[in-house]
């Protein structure tokens, strides 16, 4: 078989729920980049981290350009696990709200909550994507019998075989006596 006639199977042909998570996935990077850049003051303020608002737009630039990467690319696993690294940036940024002089920390622990939930959907996006995606080479048997020697030698080699006993019928489940 020519090499033309391989089929290779992608995570976009094999993997279509992990690739349809994956483009879901690529769109809310977006959206939340996108407001992640244009809101970088109120986000800080709702969790009350007003020092943040420049690391919050950085993240958003980081959002959205993993969201683009993940959906222009034919292959978005390794983009779903730039998003998992962020995910854990992410985390441990607003680990820091968490003060006890945080007045919004109930807002930073929801925060925390959504993206350990996202965490886990990049995580599973990735790792079925991780899985798939390997060539599959057909086999051709056409000149294959499945015998350890020609046919011609085969024919007759079985006639004298005496089934040993453990393989046949228990006498007591027999139908009739043998």
């Amino acid at each position: 078989m020519s090499e033309q006639q391989y089929e290779y199977w992608q995570p976009s042909n094999y993997a279509s729920g992990a690739d349809a998570l994956a483009r879901g996935l690529g769109w809310f990077s977006i959206a939340l980049g996108a407001a992640e850049v244009l809101a970088p003051g109120s986000l800080a303020r709702a969790l009350g981290m007003g020092h943040k608002e420049g690391v919050i737009r950085a993240y958003g630039l980081r959002e959205i350009a993993t969201g683009v990467a993940i959906l222009s690319s034919d292959d978005p696993t390794p983009w779903v696990w730039a998003r998992v690294a962020g995910d854990a940036l992410d985390i441990a940024t607003l680990s820091a709200g968490l003060d006890a002089d945080n007045p919004r920390k109930g807002n930073v622990q929801f925060a925390l909550a959504a993206v350990a939930g996202v965490t886990v959907l990049d995580v599973i996006c990735g790792r079925k994507l991780s899985g798939d995606g390997v060539a599959v080479v057909p086999r051709e048997y056409f000149d294959r019998s499945g015998l350890p020697r020609p046919p011609e030698e085969m024919r007759g080699a079985a006639r004298d075989f005496q089934a040993p006993p453990d393989m046949l019928t228990p006498a007591a489940m027999r139908p009739y006596p043998v």
